[in-house]
This record gives structure tokens, sequence and C-alpha cells, in this order.
């Protein structure tokens, strides 16, 4: 296919996807985007706020006002990207336990997604892009010349969560890890706004047993020119 002026890539939690697009993002000197940190984001400022996630109204009205940035990485301690909430460095704040906990409940209210939709929108239509996400080949991207939805076993993600958390020095349960991914998938892929799926022109590329560069080889075969 001719090069792709937009890449879409969605999956599942902890199932690669950032991982992969963030090295792919280099290779073709593309903006790495992964919108993800957006909805961990409000998901923190809500609960950083006091707002109980079960309201609704008030969780929308934080997405409606808070102000996201997503910047290149000021910092060289394996971040992909700067992420800053009304100027906050919340980078490593939104990937913890909590905030991993209840993404899923504040990624599904229909105001929140609307609100993010709009702004990830308007990121990608400027081209040269590579974004991720659950919903970026159905819903936010349509229109992306290349749409990879990468899966891979519920436990296999758990195990990659666990390691990670680890690897940061931060305490740990895999068996609660798997219990929240499964609870998460659930909500994910049931919610009535934008459910994860795959688009029906995506690739799909299961990456258990597969290393990052076996990956990155089976989706730079989709794209070279």
């Amino acid at each position: 296919m001719p090069m792709p002026n937009i890449i879409a890539f969605d999956g599942p939690a902890a199932s690669g996807k950032s991982t992969i697009a963030y090295q792919l993002s280099k290779s073709m000197g593309y903006l790495f985007f992964d919108t993800g940190v957006m909805y961990r984001a409000v998901t923190w400022k809500v609960l950083n706020d006091g707002v109980p996630v079960e309201d609704e109204a008030g969780v929308t009205r934080v997405a409606e006002e808070v102000l996201i940035e997503v910047q290149p990485a000021s910092q060289d301690d394996n971040r992909t990207n700067d992420v800053l909430v009304n100027g906050q460095d919340v980078t490593w704040e939104i990937r913890k336990a909590e905030v991993e906990e209840h993404v899923s409940a504040v990624s599904a209210y229909p105001g929140v997604r609307k609100a993010m939709t709009a702004q990830q929108r308007r990121i990608g239509l400027a081209g040269k892009v590579i974004m991720v996400g659950r919903d970026i080949g159905t819903v936010v991207l349509p229109e992306a010349d290349l749409k990879i939805f990468l899966e891979a076993s519920v436990e296999e993600r758990a195990r990659r969560r666990y390691q990670e958390l680890v690897d940061r020095g931060e305490k740990a349960d895999l068996s609660e890890i798997l219990e929240a991914m499964r609870r998460r998938d659930k909500v994910d892929s049931s919610r009535k706004v934008a459910p994860l799926r795959a688009a029906e022109d995506a690739v799909r590329i299961n990456s258990d047993g597969l290393t990052i560069p076996e990956v990155l080889q089976k989706i730079s075969s989709l794209i070279q020119p």
C-alpha cells in the first residue's frame, strides 16, 4: 500500500500497542499519540479533585474543563511523552493502580469521550501520526489509511503490566492485576459508546509469543511502498 498518512492502533489494555506504535513512529518520523493518556489524565484529575467516579455529570464537567497536553518526552526515564494536566506533569501518576482501576468507567461516559475525541481528531487529521487507543479506527479516525488491531491473551497482558510496575520499583500483585484487567476488558467491550472492537478493515495481529521486533516486522511489511 502507499505510505499511510494516518495509522490507527487499537487493542485491549497491555496488548503492546503503545510500545509497538512508539517504535514504529520513531522509525517513520511520525507523531506518536497514545490517546489512552488523555482518559487516564481525566481519571487522575477526577480522583485528585475528589469527584465520585459514579457522578457522570461531575466527571464530564472535569473532562470539558481540564487542559491536557501531550508533549515530547522531557526526561530520560523511559517515558514516551510528557503528560500535563493544567500544567502539572502527571506522566507517571496516571499509570498508578488507582487510575487503572477507574479509567474504564470514566472513559465510558459519552460526555468524556466527546470532549476527548474532538481533540484527538484535530491532532490526527494533521497527518503523519500514529494514534493509539481503543476506538481510533472505529470512531476517532475511521478514515485512517492503515488500521491495526493488536491483541494478546489476558494472562499475557496482565504479566506485562505486572512486570512494568515491578521494573519501576512499585509494589504489584499479579493476581489482582489479572482480575482488574478482566474487569476492564468487560467494561471496554460492552460499553454503549465506542466499545472496544476491531474495525472491519483492520489488520488483526496477536502478539502472544512474539517479540517486539517480530511484531514490528509484521506491521512494516504492510507499509512498505
